[in-house]
């Protein structure tokens, strides 16, 4: 495994492999702190592909001014031993200055599908996202990129950049991988202390009676929310930032869930620890964002 810092290099080795020697790339892009989740889309990126390689960088542009980008995880030695095991070829892990180089003033919006939900609670998130993403997509080419479920807006928004930019890459988006108590897992579930962890349970706990409910024959989408709503506020811990139902292409509020798959997602405070998840309605979850 051969740990890259350098963007040219980085292109260079991707040049090789697809031009030289015709080997197609998976790619698993990473803020590091890697979990159970990342190792899901790296294993799955292992089994379709015959080179992989995961990018470890805390993007600074998709963090507001009071969010914990500073207190971020960072660990790339323990980061690679675990990309060692599960057979990773190259680790991508530049510096802020390799992406942003100074004099950096390019930006990628992807409008209409940002300014709701996490775009609306996280202003210019999006932004920082999309840019980081278009620049790795650049640098590693690869033919297909890995993301997961439980950033389940963030995958809708990156396949529509795709779309949009003409990128030669296929977008596979993967089911969210739960602790054994339903919790998805999070880098940020480093920050709850026992307490917290076990009131963060209810968010799967919410949405699993919103489903169940969609399962009996409730689709009036206003109705499913209060049930995640109400359920939410029997915990004293936790604190709702939203619920909210979504066409699950267009991003689009819905009345009612019928035909087409919808998200059910949420943000919810645990403590100081903002935390998200979703359920998808009317279809399965690796129908959002998934190239059928």
């Amino acid at each position: 495994m051969e740990i890259i810092n350098r963007r040219k290099r980085m292109m260079s080795v991707a040049r090789k492999l697809r031009r030289e020697e015709n080997r197609t790339i998976g790619f698993v892009p990473t803020m590091g702190a890697l979990h159970e989740g990342h190792l899901s889309l790296i294993h799955e990126a292992r089994a379709l592909c015959d080179v992989v390689v995961v990018s470890v960088f805390v993007n600074p542009t998709q963090f507001g001014p009071s969010e914990d980008f500073n207190a971020y995880p960072r660990d790339l030695t323990r980061d690679s031993g675990l990309l060692a095991e599960y057979n990773v070829d190259y680790v991508f892990a530049p510096t802020v200055e390799e992406i942003y180089p100074p004099g950096f003033s390019t930006y990628v919006t992807v409008e209409g599908l940002t300014d709701k939900l996490e775009g609306s609670s996280r202003p210019g998130h999006f932004r920082g996202v999309t840019t980081v993403v278009a620049i790795l997509l650049n640098v590693v080419r690869p033919n297909f990129a890995f993301f997961g479920q439980k950033d389940a807006q963030q995958s809708i928004v990156i396949k529509r950049m795709v779309a949009d930019l003409g990128f030669n890459t296929e977008i596979v988006v993967l089911p969210i991988v739960r602790e054994e108590s339903g919790l998805a897992l999070s880098s940020r579930n480093a920050y709850l202390d026992d307490a917290e962890r076990q009131a963060a349970t209810v968010l799967i706990r919410s949405l699993t009676r919103a489903r169940a409910a969609y399962n009996e024959g409730e689709h009036t989408a206003s109705r499913l929310a209060e049930i995640v709503r109400s359920s939410i506020a029997k915990e004293p811990l936790a604190r709702i930032d939203y619920v909210s139902i979504n066409d699950a292409e267009t991003l689009d509020e819905i009345e009612r869930v019928d035909d087409r798959p919808a998200v059910l997602s949420l943000a919810v405070f645990i403590g100081k620890t903002r935390l998200i998840d979703n359920v998808i309605l009317g279809g399965t979850e690796k129908q959002v964002g998934a190239n059928a």
